[in-house]
């Protein structure tokens, strides 16, 4: 077998040797030196094939250079290259040498005499630069030919290591290997949303001709528009995470990274790749050309680019990307805040919207209280405009300001979390009445691992210099309900939510020394080997609870 490839490049390479001995006076131009300086190394050069996709890598500032050639025809033979740029833009371009058949027929053969030839006379010989192109554009030039030519294509990259993909054939009777675009290949917006775009554009030829093998595939990003599928896999590779081959064969969830999220439904593929820069969405969709692109963010730009892909050849083409900016979303409802009045708020941590509260100031002097009641929230205050007070809270958080008569307070308040998050609001000019206890330094219950028994356990919490009344409660679960209780507990929900049979005791206590501010609690009567879910209720002047953080304790199987 390796006998058999040698005899078949033999030829070639003589030929090409020959062609060289034989040129006319050497081009002045460096790149056409250098092209007849190459035809001396050919035998360690490449050759570019014939009717394949092939993917080259260049380095920066080192130009790569691959040949084919032509043979001598009596009509003239097409052919064509396409080379897409998969990262930056690139140089390219094509040279020929052309030499008289009667002298490229005997190179070929290998005859002795050409060296003799190349002395007493000049074969008709010469070197061009055909075509020549700059940038990252997907590029295709058509050529004809009837004289056995050699061509020679040289590529460079001047930015960074980057890799190209290169297709030749002379064979343009046999279907293509990439899609047709259609003679107007833009992608129209023919609707935009707060949310949503819906996209539009022209069927490829390929798609009517060969629907089964066929579909469009959509990316949307927040950074720029991609003009080819290479190009675009690789802005994503770049972004510290791996992709599969293809849009089009990413059907297999096994091939998918932890960054990525894959979605299948109503016969559409969505993956979505998480990066640095923002999220890129891709979506295959058939043969369909029209599509609705959900669950955008309102007042953000997104480029859409769409690629026609042969399922059969990983071949694609792309659309004339286009962009839009999707609406602003409406002014949030404003609710009113009055004094003294508590509100509770639920905020959702999908749509991640503000939730607005406005209060006028009848007083000087007024403070702002928040009570978180589940999941994690982010508060920001504003003053006439500007910015006063901004934080995420937790637990129970004051905010004492000062201002003049009728000075406007917005307070807009957001879930930093998926889930759902609540809080309880209230702003007061009385200072000295207070809506919720005084609390402790921390609202932690302890358990004392020593004094656990199989039937009891004894368990401590702080207290403060303020007389309060603290209610215990008990509630029996099983091992896979603690995550589930211990995230959905309600903060801010006090014992009238518990069932009576839950309920342990209820005690008053206080201590001027913080120091000794502490209290234990032994809670008799528990089942052996089982856990079991411990609340501390905290109740100041106003009636209103504060919930101590949950505590889980097992008790002992065996004493």
């Amino acid at each position: 077998l390796k006998m058999s490839w040698f005899w078949f490049y033999l030829p070639l390479r003589l030929l090409m040797v020959a062609c060289l001995c034989h040129s006319i006076k050497a081009p002045t131009t460096s790149s056409r030196q250098s092209f007849q300086t190459d035809l001396f190394n050919f035998y360690h050069s490449l050759i570019l094939a014939d009717g394949k996709e092939m993917t080259i890598h260049l380095l920066k500032d080192i130009p790569k250079r691959y040949y084919f050639v032509l043979e001598e025809r009596r009509t003239l033979s097409p052919f064509t290259i396409t080379v897409t740029p998969c990262d930056v833009p690139i140089e390219w371009s094509i040279l020929e040498h052309k030499a008289s058949a009667s002298f490229l027929g005997k190179a070929a053969r290998g005859d002795r005499d050409t060296q003799e030839v190349s002395k007493s006379q000049k074969a008709p010989s010469m070197v061009s630069t055909i075509f020549n192109y700059k940038g990252n554009s997907v590029e295709t030039y058509m050529g004809m030919s009837s004289h056995s030519t050699l061509y020679m294509l040289e590529f460079l990259s001047t930015e960074r290591d980057t890799h190209i993909t290169v297709y030749l054939t002379t064979d343009t009777t046999s279907g293509h290997l990439y899609p047709e675009l259609p003679m107007d290949p833009r992608i129209d917006v023919i609707g935009i949303g707060h949310t949503t775009v819906t996209l539009t554009w022209k069927h490829s030829p390929s798609v009517l001709q060969h629907r089964e093998n066929i579909q469009y595939c959509l990316l949307v990003n927040e950074k720029h528009n991609y003009k080819s599928l290479c190009a675009a896999e690789t802005a994503i590779r770049s972004s510290g995470m791996k992709l599969p081959p293809t849009l089009a064969l990413s059907l297999s969830p096994y091939l998918l990274e932890p960054q990525q999220v894959m979605i299948l439904s109503n016969s559409e593929l969505s993956i979505i790749n998480k990066v640095s820069s923002g999220e890129v969405r891709q979506i295959c969709m058939g043969t369909k050309n029209t599509y609705t692109v959900p669950s955008l963010s309102p007042s953000t730009q997104y480029y859409f680019d769409v690629f026609v892909v042969n399922l059969l050849t990983n071949a694609s083409a792309a659309y004339t990307g286009t962009f839009a900016r999707t609406l602003e979303e409406p002014e949030p409802k404003v609710t009113e805040l009055k004094d003294g009045k508590v509100i509770q708020v639920v905020l959702h941590g999908k749509k991640q919207k503000f939730y607005s509260l406005q209060y006028q100031a009848r007083h000087k002097k007024i403070q702002f209280t928040f009570q978180l009641c589940r999941g994690q929230v982010q508060v920001h205050i504003t003053k006439n405009g500007k910015t006063v007070a901004s934080e995420n809270i937790s637990g129970l958080r004051y905010f004492s300001l000062k201002g003049k008569l009728l000075d406007t307070y917005l307070v807009q308040l957001r879930s930093t979390e998926e889930s759902n998050s609540s809080v309880k609001v209230q702003v007061s000019p009385h200072f000295h009445k207070p809506l919720f206890p005084l609390l402790p330094e921390s609202l932690k219950i302890k358990s004392f691992s020593k004094l656990r028994t199989c039937n009891s356990v004894t368990i401590a919490w702080l207290g403060t210099q303020e007389e309060s009344k603290y209610c215990v409660y008990k509630k029996r679960i099983e091992e896979d309900q603690v995550w589930m209780e211990l995230q959905s507990a309600d903060r801010c929900s006090g014992p009238e939510s518990r069932h009576k049979s839950e309920k342990v005791l209820c005690k008053y206590f206080y201590d001027i020394n913080l120091q000794r501010a502490v209290t234990t609690e032994t809670i008799k009567g528990l089942d052996a080997g089982t856990l079991y879910l411990f609340d501390v209720y905290l109740f100041g002047p106003s009636g209103i609870p504060v919930r101590y953080h949950s505590k889980v304790v097992k008790t002992r199987k065996k004493c």
